[in-house]
């Protein structure tokens, strides 16, 4: 009797330490718009992402985001903080490191703030790279030297308040200036687990006018603004909100101008970069996909529960929410209208899984991810 007396007490004990524990993030209640789409119609599942390959297999880990230019080369930033050129030959060069060069670098996301990790990767007009480092900023990176600038801190920030998760990128053409986002003012990039799970509406879209070095907050209390596109004729861009699977239009010019519209919501997964095609459609790579199965989605479960999110955050290492991730690989193309046109899918994740960005040049497709040690491509893009 007095041992099961003793288990109750320590039972008893460690319920009261749970509930007196501090848990990390603030969750307010969400209620999704309904169930995710069914895979029928445009929505039907394919095979059209393995019909490819993998390159720099356990060479490149995490490449996230991509820009080209006009030798053929292209750029990527990956995991350990570095930056990379793939020459047409499909040869690799090291450009820079963004933050420290440590032998730690790229094993584990606790040295990030120290080694850094590029997201948002493009070129200017004068052909150098600007890229959004989650931690360190918005920096200028000269593709044959590797000398960089700092253009704007995360600590500067805008309107008083500091970045935290530098992630999309998109610069005109017209006018050079750079659009950004900023996943959370809480969380960085390597609480990104806490971010999704928080469901905070912290998230900004911000531009950077290189010419007078000003920043200005276009959108603000966004939820995961993650990648943007500028349209063809740059009179509107889309961003992606991650965190609650939605696309919205922001509109640059015109009478419409600084206003924003919902152009997808309650979507088949959760959406990450967004790109322009070589055939003028969008391309969106979805990081997770969220199916209705015997259950609904786990995160859409949970949204209407704070204190259900609070006790996870409490007990659950971060790394283990990726076991509840799918090995599906996702791609949603969209006409300029923002309709749905066509998906690609690897339902097996025999190529990939978990899509960053969708990036195409000179007849190549290359899929992003955010922490798989490979870059795969398309060698064409099969129908």
């Amino acid at each position: 009797m007095s041992s099961r007396r003793s288990l109750l007490v320590a039972l008893l004990a460690l319920a009261v330490g749970l509930y007196l524990l501090p848990s990390p993030i603030d969750p307010k209640p969400h209620v999704v718009k309904g169930p995710p789409p069914a895979l029928e119609g445009l929505l039907a599942v394919n095979t059209r992402l393995q019909k490819g390959r993998r390159l720099f297999t356990g060479k490149l880990h995490g490449p996230e985001s991509f820009a080209a230019d006009e030798d053929g080369n292209v750029y990527t930033g990956t995991v350990d903080g570095k930056l990379w050129k793939i020459a047409p030959n499909d040869s690799l060069t090291i450009i820079t490191q963004m933050g420290q060069d440590l032998p730690e670098c790229g094993s584990s996301t606790d040295y990030e703030p120290v080694c850094g990790r590029p997201h948002g990767v493009r070129l200017d007009r004068d052909g150098q790279l600007i890229v959004a480092d989650s931690y360190f900023g918005l920096h200028s990176v000269d593709p044959k030297t590797g000398e960089k600038s700092l253009l704007l801190a995360n600590s500067q920030g805008a309107d008083g308040v500091p970045f935290a998760f530098l992630n999309g990128l998109e610069i005109s053409s017209q006018t050079g200036i750079v659009y950004f986002t900023d996943s959370s003012s809480r969380w960085g990039r390597r609480h990104v687990r806490l971010e999704v799970i928080e469901l905070n509406n912290l998230g900004r879209l911000l531009s950077y006018d290189p010419e007078t070095g000003s920043v200005k907050v276009l959108l603000d209390s966004l939820f995961m603004p993650n990648g943007i596109a500028l349209s063809p004729d740059e009179d509107f861009l889309l961003l992606a909100e991650t965190s609650i699977g939605r696309i919205l239009k922001y509109w640059l010019k015109g009478q419409k101008a600084g206003t924003v519209e919902t152009i997808m919501d309650n979507m088949i997964g959760y959406p990450d970069n967004i790109r322009l095609s070589d055939h003028r459609t969008f391309l969106v790579g979805i990081t997770t996909p969220r199916f209705q199965k015997l259950m609904p989605p786990f995160l859409d479960m949970i949204a209407p529960y704070p204190a259900v999110k609070r006790f996870l955050a409490k007990v659950i290492p971060l790394s283990w929410y990726s076991l509840l991730l799918p090995r599906y690989a996702l791609v949603l193309e969209l006409g300029l209208d923002g309709e749905l046109v066509g998906t690609l899918h690897d339902p097996e994740g025999r190529l990939t899984w978990a899509i960053s960005d969708v990036f195409q040049h000179q007849g190549r497709t290359y899929l992003g991810n955010t922490d798989l040690p490979f870059l795969p491509v398309l060698e064409e893009w099969a129908s």
